[in-house]
């Protein structure tokens, strides 16, 4: 079957040089190459990785160090699709949270460089994605009718809380579900219809609290226009298999979303392509659904690569 592989990062080197004193990166982070991404991809047959950046990210308390990191990464993504032809697309890097130098980045990203959409992580210090200080960066994007990606990260809160784990074992998937909670009980999800989200990890640990989700919306009369729909805007969204591929999580995010809305994904290099789809295969799809998962999903949102 046809493969695209949504959720795959590169590192690339000026990046790591502009890192150095800033923060560690992990080593097989920083031995990342083109060529290693291919020869993962081929093992599975994957067509097309989307690349994006991963942590430690862009900002380190410098806005104008984050602008700059964020044009490396994203003029390295537009070399690497022209030089990989339809092996590569890239989700272009925001120097959140500097809203002003975000709005920037978007327009040369996606007018300049042709980027197949936009990575947002998580969290950006202690404030999520429906905060009112990220309103003008999902507002632009919706008006462009955007592909959002984004990507979990570790909140300061919560480090170190249990020393034998390691912490993206259980803050990835946290964080993911605390940023869609954000997105749908501060209003922005209901006022960006048009973009389109892509959560990571099959949505971390919100299907599990899909029911609590659903009692926090019918308790809140805070907001004027009443609270929101949460099937709806959960059905709408996106999410990736990444670290997920496991017939549990797969049959607990089905019954919220279709499989229309079910996009392959890796990790690389934190996951083997292989293994994700052998893994991805025992988790009781029909092939009409693995193959819209593992290919057509993704071609319908980026209609570049359909074959």
């Amino acid at each position: 079957m046809h493969k695209i592989d949504i959720h795959h990062h590169l590192c690339p080197p000026a990046y790591v040089k502009e890192l150095e004193g800033k923060t560690s990166i992990f080593p097989i982070l920083r031995d990342w190459t083109p060529e290693r991404s291919i020869e993962d991809m081929d093992r599975a047959e994957v067509d097309t990785a989307i690349v994006s950046i991963t942590t430690p990210g862009l900002w380190f308390g410098d806005d104008e160090a984050a602008c700059r990191l964020a044009r490396i990464c994203n003029e390295y993504g537009a070399t690497l699709m022209a030089q990989y032809p339809r092996r590569f697309g890239f989700f272009a890097a925001l120097p959140l949270p500097d809203v002003t130098g975000s709005l920037r980045e978007i327009e040369y990203a996606l007018d300049v460089l042709r980027a197949d959409g936009i990575c947002l992580f998580t969290s950006y210090g202690t404030k999520y994605l429906g905060e009112p200080e990220f309103r003008p960066v999902l507002e632009e994007l919706n008006r462009r009718r955007a592909l959002i990606y984004t990507h979990p990260t570790i909140s300061p809160c919560c480090v170190n809380l249990v020393p034998v784990v390691s912490e993206a074992i259980i803050e990835y998937g946290t964080d993911t579900t605390r940023t869609i909670a954000s997105l749908l009980f501060s209003g922005a999800a209901a006022r960006c219809r048009d973009a389109r989200f892509i959560f990571s990890h099959a949505g971390g640990s919100m299907p599990s609290l899909f029911a609590r989700f659903q009692q926090q919306a019918r308790n809140d009369s805070r907001r004027a226009k009443g609270p929101p729909d949460v099937l709806q805007d959960l059905a709408r969204f996106f999410y990736d298999t990444a670290q997920s591929c496991h017939p549990a999580p797969m049959a607990a995010l089905r019954q919220i979303v279709d499989v229309s809305q079910i996009l392959f994904g890796t990790d690389f290099p934190w996951g083997k392509a292989d293994e994700h789809a052998a893994r991805l295969a025992d988790c009781h799809f029909s092939e009409a659904e693995l193959a819209a998962i593992l290919y057509g999903n993704a071609a319908t949102i980026l209609p570049r690569l359909k074959s």
